[in-house]
């Protein structure tokens, strides 16, 4: 739902071994010997309730199979308006007002909000030393991001990096304590496993006064755009994803998980929990977020302190 400086160092792809599939899911390793997993802990997965080492294959195949549509996923669930959005999200940042920033965007595969970090500091602030390093934890979402970056004046250039990670546990040897000036994360957040293990290290990889924020679907605040939302949402979203990939079970799965997503007073307060400062406990200036098209989507923030 979403040009020239040239420097002769690579934008890359670090792999590891040792994380697993889709971007921001918990750790969990498939064993062919030793203690069986602990399948007493669940999560949800959509409307499911799962063991909660079901669920990183679980959402890595979702990812898997929409990987290529990615953007035409967004522009169904929202109506295309996904990317009013994402712009609206990034202006609001401003990255670049005072000076190169160090960003990392997490869940963030396809490339497309580090391509308008990079563009809004360019454009807005002539900067060009702004960098972002693109995480997740889902190699075909890694690729589309390479081969959308191939098109810019960004590839080949030290302002982008792509890393396969995970977002509950980030290699603190790539991304150390008290690194980055802004963190990111787009519609990404709601499929993991453990929220607050993303928000503590979000906490950790950021500066002292480094801003946190999200952008993410979330609930409808007015009843009868909710109900039409939920109409659209269940009958029509599945409906295209027959249609536009073949795949009615993976839109299903993710209309499924926006609904299970935390409210916003909820979700503010989990950041709040995990050491970050927000606003007030409302909606709108002065609060802890920010309410998109009646809340179909939201945009929280948080400042490390």
């Amino acid at each position: 739902m979403q040009t020239s400086l040239r420097v002769s160092t690579r934008s890359t792809i670090k792999r590891h071994s040792h994380r697993a599939f889709a971007a921001c899911r918990s750790y969990a390793q498939n064993h062919t010997e030793g203690p069986a997993q602990d399948t007493s802990r669940t999560t949800h997965f959509g409307f499911k309730t799962i063991p909660e080492s079901s669920k990183e294959s679980l959402v890595k195949d979702v990812f898997d199979s929409v990987a290529s549509k990615y953007d035409i996923m967004n522009d169904a669930m929202s109506l295309g308006i996904h990317r009013l959005w994402k712009d609206d999200y990034v202006s609001s940042l401003k990255p670049g007002r005072r000076g190169p920033m160090k960003c990392i965007d997490v869940a963030g595969g396809t490339g497309d909000i580090a391509l308008r970090i990079l563009d809004f500091a360019r454009e807005k602030y002539a900067d060009r030393e702004t960098s972002v390093s693109v995480v997740d934890i889902n190699t075909q979402m890694l690729k589309e991001g390479e081969r959308r970056f191939k098109k810019t004046m960004y590839h080949n250039t030290p302002q982008v990096s792509f890393h396969e990670g995970n977002a509950q546990a980030l290699s603190k040897e790539e991304f150390p304590d008290n690194a980055f000036d802004l963190y990111t994360i787009a519609f990404g957040i709601r499929n993991c496993t453990s929220i607050p293990m993303v928000l503590q290290e979000a906490y950790r990889v950021l500066k002292p006064g480094g801003t946190f924020a999200c952008l993410e679907f979330s609930k409808v605040t007015n009843p009868l755009l909710g109900s039409v939302y939920d109409q659209y949402s269940f009958s029509v979203i599945p409906l295209l994803g027959t249609i536009l990939a073949g795949d009615r079970e993976s839109y299903q799965y993710l209309v499924e998980s926006i609904r299970r997503f935390p409210s916003q007073p909820d979700f503010a307060k989990m950041i709040q929990d995990a050491g970050f400062s927000t606003g007030g406990m409302f909606e709108g200036r002065g609060g802890a977020w920010r309410d998109l098209w009646g809340g179909v989507a939201c945009i929280h923030t948080g400042v490390k302190i």
